[in-house]
């Protein structure tokens, strides 16, 4: 009578064919992803073979059957874990997984936003959604938005199309609100993270709000024929000409810098500074100081030029 031992030819075929597939993945760039996704349904093929030669085998040799566990465990160990496998790639876990093992830091430029300002915007409002911003004057009358953006990638693929993806411009009676996007982030445990830096030119003679949102601001107005604010920004550049006609107020500033002799700080009414030493009234003049620049509430303003 001969002995059948299930188990036995499905463990060498498998193995055979796990080893045919790790190979060939060598010189193909097959991830060890794909081969266990695209090998374990083979040893569900493999066993229900070993199964239908024992039936037959049994109709011709009454034949005995005898189960090999060794064999069958280990059969049920890969198989396990090539389920294992394809459960979490139905879920998508597979594909963040391989995305994050893939992952690169890059830069691209940001999708330039390009705006003609109507005769009757005066006003414009800038929310930096805490990113780094560089505002500057031009003389035409466009708004503008320009600079780079950094963001991980498994796929080299750009995040942001155009500029509706970082950018919204809503237009609301003589305003003109900006307001940036925060740009997308994986969470945990597929941590990601994306940052810009920007540069945004407004007409000189415009109206500007900013509410900096804790965001780091360089202010370069060159000519200024408007008035500007900037509220809750962390750290404020100032990059003024000794030609420029601009009063420049800072109020609940903690540490002026820069050329901190240049400023005015508290007149005979106000106090100038909290024991803490938040400075509670600045100020910094050009020329007759016809237009404005009003910084409240940063942590730290940084002169840099003047007189």
């Amino acid at each position: 009578m001969r002995t059948w031992r299930v188990g036995t030819f499905t463990m060498g075929a498998a193995l055979l064919f796990l080893g045919v597939l790790l190979l060939i993945s060598q010189f193909a760039d097959y991830s060890l992803y794909t081969v266990m996704l695209s090998w374990w349904p083979a040893l569900l093929i493999i066993l229900g073979i070993e199964i239908l030669l024992f039936l037959f085998v049994q109709k011709k040799e009454n034949a005995f059957l005898k189960y090999d566990l060794l064999s069958i465990f280990i059969v049920g160990l890969l198989g396990t874990a090539g389920i294992g496998f394809a459960i979490l790639s139905s879920t998508g876990v597979m594909g963040k997984v391989e995305a994050a093992m893939n992952k690169e830091e890059r830069s691209f430029e940001l999708p330039e936003y390009s705006s003609s300002m109507d005769s009757n915007i005066k006003r414009i409002v800038v929310n930096t959604a805490g990113y780094p911003l560089t505002i500057e004057t031009s003389a035409s009358k466009e708004v503008s938005i320009f600079g780079t953006y950094r963001t991980q990638t498994s796929t080299g693929e750009k995040l942001l199309e155009s500029a509706s993806d970082y950018v919204t411009a809503i237009e609301k009676g003589d305003t003109l609100y900006l307001n940036m996007k925060r740009l997308p982030s994986g969470a945990w445990p597929f941590d990601s993270y994306s940052t810009l830096e920007a540069a945004l030119l407004v007409p000189d003679d415009a109206n500007l709000d900013v509410a900096g949102v804790d965001s780091e601001l360089s202010l370069k107005p060159r000519v200024l024929l408007g008035n500007w604010t900037v509220d809750r920004a962390s750290e404020v550049s100032l990059h003024l000409d000794s030609r420029s006609d601009i009063k420049v107020t800072a109020t609940n500033i903690q540490n002026l810098a820069g050329k901190d002799e240049l400023w005015s700080v508290g007149d005979s009414e106000t106090k100038g500074s909290d024991e803490d030493g938040t400075v509670r009234n600045a100020v910094y003049q050009t020329g007759e100081g016809k237009h404005s620049i009003a910084i409240s509430n940063a942590f730290r303003v940084n002169l840099e030029g003047g007189r």
